[in-house]
């Protein structure tokens, strides 16, 4: 295979459940309300896959043959599946391999990649990676996650956050100058656990006394974790501005992360842009985890301009985070 130079985004793909659960459900299931969570999360509205027969890797294949669709490729032609998700089907096997046999993958190896809310951004600049380096010539790369499976109906602190959906993009070589240009990741340790599900792992595996303590639903302390992801999203966002001499008016659009409003907007005043320069879509969606980044994309890909400076950009439990400076290459 010819080395190349970047790896450009070639095709985007989403699923989003058709089930809606909005603040006005959520206000007869704990207490809270819609004014409430507006004004401090931005959130009016997320999606729930209900179908007790479907899980991640039903929604990441259905975003996956989406990529297919719109690239006219088939399955067969895709040489890696990266898939970023907290809530695979199983521990084992990899949800990606579930994908890979959904959309006839059979040339492909997949393998799956943990990193919270950060996943789909680490899966993005590895999937690239293998593209730079002439190892592969097409990769799909995919963020989903059913959130809903993990989260505690009766916590209110983090039932009114998320939401279910998948994205997923198709890595090629960039015929021109167009691609994924620079990217910076960071991690911090957690050890407070500040974000995480206590019991499922091998610390904690399940038991009857896990259950019964409903230790298998995320827990967040919401406002350590807000005051790291501001900080954070935002200084890594104007760092790789900084680092790739870039300013404001060269930045055509902001994808973030859809954790919270403040929060993006916090990192867009930061990086000097205006509210119109900001992809959000976290009013329809909620926090979608690992799906967020690429179902922005996919909203905003009929306004995307070849050529157009996009600035990645999130925040995740680890704690992880980082951001992307891609110049895209689409159309």
């Amino acid at each position: 295979m010819a080395e190349a130079t970047q790896a450009a985004i070639t095709a985007v793909g989403h699923y989003l459940p058709e089930n809606r659960l909005t603040n006005a459900d959520l206000e007869e299931m704990v207490e809270t309300n819609d004014e409430w969570i507006r004004t401090r999360t931005g959130i009016v509205e997320r999606r729930i896959l209900e179908d007790d027969d479907k899980a991640t890797a039903f929604m990441g294949a259905e975003a996956a043959k989406e990529v297919l669709e719109e690239r006219g490729i088939t399955g067969e032609e895709i040489d890696t599946i990266i898939l970023a998700t907290v809530t695979p089907d199983y521990l084992f096997p990899a949800t990606a391999c579930l994908v890979q046999k959904e959309i006839g993958a059979s040339n492909a190896y997949a393998f799956d990649l943990s990193a919270a809310c950060s996943g789909f951004l680490y899966a993005l600049t590895t999937g690239a990676n293998f593209i730079e380096s002439g190892r592969a010539e097409k990769v799909l790369v995919i963020g989903a996650d059913k959130m809903s499976s993990i989260i505690d109906y009766t916590d209110r602190s983090t039932c009114i956050l998320f939401g279910d959906g998948a994205g997923a993009v198709l890595l090629e070589a960039s015929e021109d100058e167009t691609g994924i240009i620079d990217y910076i990741h960071r991690s911090e340790g957690d050890t407070n656990l500040s974000l995480y599900q206590p019991a499922g792992g091998s610390l904690n595996p399940a038991s009857e006394q896990t259950v019964t303590e409903r230790l298998h639903y995320a827990k967040q302390d919401g406002r350590t974790v807000f005051k790291k992801a501001t900080v954070g999203m935002a200084d890594v966002s104007e760092e790789i501005m900084e680092k790739n001499d870039l300013t404001a008016d060269d930045v055509a659009w902001l994808v973030p992360h859809q954790a919270n409003l403040r929060i993006i907007n916090a990192t867009a005043n930061r990086m000097g842009l205006d509210s119109d320069k900001v992809m959000v879509n976290i009013d329809k969606y909620g926090n979608t985890t690992a799906a967020t980044i690429p179902l922005c994309l996919y909203d905003w890909k009929d306004k995307l301009e070849h050529g157009d400076n996009l600035i990645l950009a999130a925040f995740g439990g680890g704690y992880t985070w980082g951001s992307i400076y891609l110049k895209w290459g689409w159309k």
